[in-house]
């Protein structure tokens, strides 16, 4: 897909922002808190229906302000055809209103993967030195982008795995039947989301794996191991075993709630190997294979790539070998993030055809320069 224009209202700092963008590569230069990185959330929540950041809608809107809007105008690879409108609205104390070409989602899970996106951050060191919530949110955002019944196991596991824990903490004995109830939809809906997690990251490794050895030159060598309680046996029964101290703790020990995605690098786990470079990429390319996986199986379009402020930290052959890649012709519309013009002109020398630079500053955006596009 690729976003041709959008139109931003009291989103964070950003009070009214409407830009026309370029269909291969968008660059925004400008100081930390400019504005930058909140531009590419609201791009971000076009296609997720919410923020990469803040969970909580109301507090995205501008201080003293009642509402946002963000509206963005989407064609497909290479189509004619007229863009797809997508809006959303949200006010204070209202439910947030979400709509493709005027008419609105009853349910919002219909609209993800429709605008299929990956985003880079310098946050994503999270995924690394964070908890394994985090790695599993990273499986989740890919899968639901490209299987919808996934969503669908997720919040009803999910759902399940919330009224077993209420009943583990009465303080009366709960009621057997119950906790039966809730265990079967836990491991019923468990055991369908470890069959596609654990298809998704076998897929994932050879191409993590030859982007990894591409970007830093074939000097290192990492994988991923995908670990599990559905890889103990039968999951109902790894769930029911342990119900005696589960009671105990107040809350469910067992089930994919706990599952996990094991970095290496080297064979060593890589938050206690790793340097700050070798970390940034293995993210990115652990990243930018995701973005192959949904360009593959996504609703047959090329996603959107957001690179927030990534080149930090990384030598100058890194950054090189990064630049290189995303403009080869596999990648689509690319927004890049960046507080050194230096790193941005490098880009554009080294790879950029078609693009657009903008400056960034104090929530305002203007047009620097740009290319046919």
């Amino acid at each position: 897909m690729i976003l041709k224009q959008i139109s931003i209202l009291n989103y964070k700092n950003l009070r009214a922002v409407t830009l026309d963008l370029s269909s291969k590569l968008n660059c925004f230069i400008g100081q930390n808190g400019a504005g930058k990185t909140n531009l590419l959330d609201a791009v971000y929540y076009l296609s997720f229906c919410r923020s990469a950041y803040n969970p909580i809608d109301s507090q995205l809107i501008t201080h003293e302000q009642d509402f946002f809007v963000l509206e963005g105008a989407y064609v497909g690879d290479g189509s004619e055809a007229d863009p797809e409108s997508i809006y959303c609205g949200m006010k204070r104390g209202v439910k947030k209103q979400f709509k493709r070409n005027r008419k609105a989602y009853q349910r919002l899970s219909q609209h993800i993967g429709l605008i299929p996106l990956v985003f880079v951050s310098p946050s994503d060191t999270i995924l690394i030195d964070g908890g394994s919530e985090e790695r599993r949110r990273l499986m989740d955002i890919v899968i639901s982008q490209y299987d919808n019944t996934y969503i669908e196991a997720l919040t009803r596991c999910g759902k399940a795995l919330q009224q077993r824990n209420a009943l583990l903490r009465m303080e009366a004995e709960p009621d057997p039947t119950l906790l039966e109830l809730w265990e079967e939809e836990m491991a019923v809906q468990g055991e369908k989301i470890y069959r596609k997690r654990e298809a998704f990251v076998e897929e994932l490794i050879p191409v993590f794996q030859q982007i990894y050895e591409t970007l830093s030159g074939g000097s290192e060598r990492v994988s991923l191991r995908y670990v599990s309680h559905a890889q103990r046996g039968e999951l109902l029964e790894v769930i029911r075993r342990d119900r005696a101290r589960d009671r105990a703790v107040g809350y469910s020990l067992h089930g994919i709630h706990r599952d996990d995605l094991e970095m290496l690098l080297d064979g060593y786990q890589l938050k206690r190997e790793g340097s700050q470079g070798q970390s940034k990429t293995y993210v990115l390319a652990l990243k930018l294979a995701q973005f192959d996986f949904l360009r593959r199986t996504a609703s047959h379009t090329t996603p959107l790539l957001l690179l927030d402020d990534i080149f930090d930290k990384l030598d100058s052959r890194r950054v090189e070998r990064i630049v290189r890649l995303v403009s080869g012709q596999n990648y689509g519309q690319i927004f890049i993030t960046d507080t050194n013009r230096d790193h941005l002109d490098r880009i554009l020398h080294l790879g950029a055809s078609h693009y657009k630079l903008f400056e960034v500053e104090n929530g305002e955006v203007r047009e620097k320069g740009a290319t046919d596009v």
